[in-house]
């Protein structure tokens, strides 16, 4: 009965207009998404003069590969991404522990854990107000991370977003796998790790894609706690050079070799070199994503 109210749905005039009008509004955003990426790749690959003069749209003009030869002939943007790659796996493994170690817990009910509604509502206060840039500050300057590579991973480690997605994810899981467990006499430690991580991969691949987004396209944390540029993630050397003059970063002999470029292909070519990573991740996890992000959503 329910399928074929289903189809009668489906057959009407309403629906179709709607999937109609659906489709173009998703495949118009997807462009707006899609086309300056686009657009930056195109630039990256143009000659110096085609960019310069704004003649390079979806396509690249005069094609040319001179800026990617030198950004990946340039010390100071490999050492911004090797940065940014430490600071990716460092803050991703520390984040995901700490995500699984307090969902857990607060997964269980009030009986096996009393004072679980204190907690929830600590961490609850905490998406709602917040110290402030200045206070973070100085709790970073004081304990002696600055121009660390564990001042761009400990401050934001702890996400409440994401603990409450597992916790969520973690209570649809069928109770009597637990209870079988503490029959066969397994403690905590060994339900969380046995029962409860490999059967949440999807949850688990959510927050991972989550806090390694996070941790690669953040660029302001850098410029706040690295003092020196050498110590810069690869967003805030890019942030950098999109501010202020390129010639700053090049030495002498290397002026009439940046003399044949642009900085527009310059700073395009990084540009796509730096979101490539990440690109290249997202596919592997986005079966995941879906799966992870309703699941995780579905109980209170």
């Amino acid at each position: 009965m329910a399928g074929s109210n289903n189809k009668i749905i489906k057959d009407t005039p309403g629906y179709r207009i709607f999937n109609v009008i659906n489709h173009i509004f998703l495949i118009f955003s997807a462009l707006l998404c899609v086309l300056p990426m686009v657009n930056v790749l195109a630039v990256s690959f143009s000659a110096p003069e085609k960019a310069e003069a704004g003649m390079v749209k979806l396509w690249p003009v005069s094609f040319t590969t001179m800026a990617y030869d030198y950004v990946l002939k340039s010390a100071n943007f490999w050492r911004a991404m090797s940065i940014s790659v430490q600071r990716l796996l460092l803050g991703t493994t520390i984040t995901l522990l700490i995500t699984i170690l307090c969902a857990y817990p607060l997964s269980k009910n009030s009986k096996m854990f009393r004072a679980r509604r204190y907690y929830v509502w600590i961490f609850f206060f905490t998406m709602l107000f917040n110290g402030g840039m200045i206070p973070t500050f100085l709790v970073v300057y004081y304990t002696g991370l600055i121009d660390t590579i564990w001042a761009l991973v400990l401050p934001g480690a702890v996400s409440t977003w994401n603990i409450i997605l597992m916790l969520n994810f973690f209570r649809q899981l069928p109770n009597e796998l637990e209870e079988a467990a503490y029959l066969d006499g397994a403690g905590h430690w060994t339900i969380l790790w046995k029962i409860f991580v490999p059967l949440s991969k999807p949850v688990i691949a959510t927050v991972t894609l989550f806090t390694m987004v996070g941790h690669w396209n953040a660029w302001f944390d850098g410029m706040l706690y690295m003092k020196k540029p050498a110590n810069y993630p690869l967003q805030t050397y890019l942030q950098s050079m999109l501010t202020i003059d390129i010639s700053r970063y090049l030495t002498a002999d290397k002026l009439n070799e940046i003399q044949k470029l642009s900085p527009r292909t310059l700073k395009a070519a990084q540009i796509f070199i730096a979101a490539f990573p990440i690109l290249m991740v997202y596919p592997f996890l986005q079966k995941y994503f879906t799966k992870g992000l309703v699941l995780g959503s579905v109980k209170g």
